[in-house]
């Protein structure tokens, strides 16, 4: 009776510190004031206890952790989860809290032998109890999916969808990002919070984020699987053909935006309510850590291998596709992984980021590349528009679509910009100069002066024009636009000099008759020539083409209506000679001139 007695007498010190607001460890306090009335009940006599106050107070704690120690064993052996039962659970927590605070009010009492062995005691059951709440944490977690009723409105009526066979909750298809996925009930929420307070409060924090984080992974990778990253190491992505890793990297541009904008705020939601109001806040961020590591790192390697890879140039509109998404979600990275356990994922973001804009700063190295090695080989035909022209233009066009990216890039990586250029116009210019170097080697491949000027024309008129109205002749600046246009004219004012000069040459009147006859005939056979191959080179600009034979038929036609008509207005004609053969009108020469060029070279 008397053990009973003292043990109640413990029990209600605790409910006295639980209604002033104090924490259960007061009690050994409020106990040993309580221990000072005697059992003769003198409240107005001496207030002094009939025994010393700290052994009382030990005796009294001892009597307690026996009680508890026989109540929480038979919870620590039972098979069947004590979460299973709301009474089991409730009962089981209050007498943790008990132990607790007992284990407290001895080590406030250190010093005594017996304290000490009576505190070994107790710690023993605490580490007994944290490996069983160990355990019950995991089972609430696991039995999540069966809490999940038909008229919850996150999964109404698609249980069967978003639990695996093995009772994982799975996230299903997302499409809006502002959207919150609520994964556990708030009744689960509730349980594994009062669990980890209590591991928390027994020194087990790390354990039960251990248990926590490993079964939100099994989450989040389900969730992924869904999206079919096929999760290829280094060397995977190394040896994959890059038409495949193209699609790959679609998937991977999904994933990581969902990863970043849906799934991880979540996590950092839930692990927030899940860890709310513990005495160490850091259990929280850990957990976020250790939630967040494995899929943040498998999502990082795959880029990283991206940016170690080749330097093609066709690759560059794909690692631009990855730079700016992962541009996008490096404010997000920071908000979420601001603590000092994430830290390091964040630098590893920043750090591939960085290596994906020197991957694209080397691509567009490796593009200058190919321009020079390009050799001139045979004459293309016709003197249209050259492969590489076409190539190189439509290349650059589409990477300007990522204009404020490039620019970054460049200023990161050390190109220098010029006073009135930024370091993009200086790397567009540098590779359309290297372009027309090579275009001029490529048209000395022609033996007739004309085509090599007209094969200059052609070219230059379609990069004039893939620079027009633009982003990329906004990069290269209207100075650009005018030198360029100004080469233009001069290689049309070449073009028809060494083409048309000699033919209108023939058709000059300061010459006798006879001459004039000769210089007809002349004519006639150098203006068919002349015809009959230029009618086979191309000029695939319909304006260009239709420039070029007005310009033709300006020089051609007035001449050689001039020369007829001195011709006729000859004395010779009106006396002797008679009228020579005169072949062609002014109209059949204009007929001949606009039958000039080909479309195309086929």
């Amino acid at each position: 009776m008397a053990q009973a007695g003292d043990e109640n007498l413990y029990a209600a010190a605790r409910d006295i510190a639980r209604a002033l607001g104090k924490d259960p460890s007061a009690a050994g306090d409020i106990l040993q004031i309580l221990s000072g009335y005697g059992a003769s009940g003198n409240r107005g006599g001496d207030p002094r206890p009939t025994h010393s106050r700290g052994g009382a107070n030990l005796h009294n704690l001892d009597r307690s952790l026996n009680s508890l120690e026989r109540q929480i064993s038979g919870y620590i052996v039972e098979d069947r989860p004590i979460w299973s039962d709301p009474v089991d659970s409730r009962t089981f927590l209050d007498s943790v809290d008990e132990l607790i605070a007992i284990a407290g009010d001895l080590r406030s009492m250190a010093g005594d032998k017996s304290v000490a062995v009576c505190l070994s005691r107790a710690d023993d059951l605490i580490q007994q109890v944290m490996f069983r709440l160990q355990e019950e944490f995991g089972y609430v977690v696991d039995r999540a999916p069966d809490s999940f009723d038909s008229d919850d409105d996150d999964f109404s009526g698609e249980e069967e969808d978003n639990v695996t066979s093995y009772g994982v909750i799975i996230a299903r298809p997302v499409t809006d990002y502002k959207i919150v996925i609520e994964a556990l009930q708030s009744s689960v929420i509730g349980d594994l919070n009062a669990i980890a307070v209590r591991m928390v409060a027994g020194g087990f924090g790390k354990e039960c984020s251990r248990v926590y984080s490993s079964r939100r992974r099994e989450f989040l990778e389900e969730s992924l699987s869904r999206l079919h990253l096929r999760g290829l190491s280094m060397e995977q992505v190394q040896e994959t053909p890059w038409q495949d890793l193209e699609d790959e990297i679609d998937r991977w541009i999904k994933a990581v935006t969902l990863v970043f904008r849906v799934f991880f705020p979540s996590e950092r939601l839930l692990c927030d309510r899940v860890f709310s109001d513990l005495s160490v806040s850091s259990v929280t961020d850990l957990s976020f850590m250790e939630v967040c590591r494995g899929t943040t790192t498998q999502l990082l390697n795959f880029a990283d291998a991206i940016a170690l890879g080749s330097r093609l140039p066709e690759r560059l509109f794909k690692v631009m596709d990855l730079y700016e998404t992962m541009q996008d979600l490096i404010p997000k990275m920071e908000t979420l992984f601001s603590d000092r356990y994430c830290l390091p994922l964040r630098h590893e973001a920043v750090a591939i980021h960085k290596r994906l804009g020197e991957a694209i700063r080397g691509i567009f190295m490796e593009l200058e590349n190919l321009i020079r090695r390009d050799p001139p080989k045979t004459a293309f035909p016709g003197g249209g528009i050259h492969p590489i022209t076409r190539y190189v233009m439509n290349y650059l066009r589409a990477a300007c679509k990522s204009r404020q990216s490039l620019e970054q890039i460049l200023e990161q990586t050390g190109n220098e910009a010029g006073p009135d250029a930024s370091a993009l116009s200086v790397q567009l210019r540098w590779v359309l100069e290297l372009l027309e170097s090579n275009l001029e080697g490529k048209k000395r491949t022609y033996r007739d002066p004309s085509l090599c000027f007209l094969f200059m024309m052609n070219n230059g008129k379609y990069i004039l024009d893939k620079v027009t109205d633009n982003e990329l002749g906004s990069i290269l600046g209207e100075d650009w636009i005018v030198k360029q246009t100004a080469k233009l004219r001069q290689y049309h004012s070449n073009y028809r000099r060494s083409s048309w000069n000699q033919v209108v040459g023939f058709l000059r009147t300061e010459a006798p008759y006879p001459k004039l006859v000769e210089n007809l005939r002349l004519f006639k056979a150098q203006f068919d020539e002349v015809c009959k191959i230029q009618s086979q080179w191309v000029v695939t600009d319909g304006q260009l083409r239709e420039e070029l034979r007005s310009s033709v038929n300006g020089i051609v036609s007035p001449a050689y209506s001039s020369f007829i008509r001195k011709l006729k207005e000859s004395p010779e004609i009106n006396g002797r000679r008679g009228e020579p053969f005169i072949a062609y009108t002014v109209e059949d020469l204009e007929m001949m001139i606009k039958r000039l060029f080909k479309e195309s070279s086929s």
